[in-house]
């Protein structure tokens, strides 16, 4: 699991084109609220390891934020085969990222 955001993008048609669950996790490595997070995004992901973590840095002019309507940090984009399924922003425990991710872990 990457432990920063990536200043590298995909593109949003590359999203839109995975196959399966996923996550898009927008932030930026120097947000103190993203960082708080963490822990709990982390104990949330222990139970679904197979469930693919995108870390995507965010910020004024990125395409990819504004795409999915990201305003605030840290933003969780729950996605299966493409399509948005759940999204949340600056969670504040595990239980709700856990049920997020069993929205998206099941098939259809």
């Amino acid at each position: 699991m990457t432990s920063e955001y990536k200043t590298e993008q995909p593109d949003r048609a590359e999203i839109d084109a995975l196959k399966g669950p996923a996550v898009v996790e927008f932030g930026t490595n120097w947000c103190g609220i993203c960082k708080a997070a963490q822990p709990h995004i982390a104990e949330a992901f222990a139970k679904y390891p197979e469930i693919p973590r995108i870390k995507v840095e965010d910020g004024s002019g990125r395409p990819l934020g504004r795409s999915f309507n990201v305003r605030l940090w840290p933003t969780l984009v729950f996605m299966r085969d493409g399509q948005q399924v759940a999204k949340l922003v600056r969670p504040e425990d595990s239980q709700s990222i856990a049920d997020a991710l069993a929205l998206i872990a099941q098939p259809g």
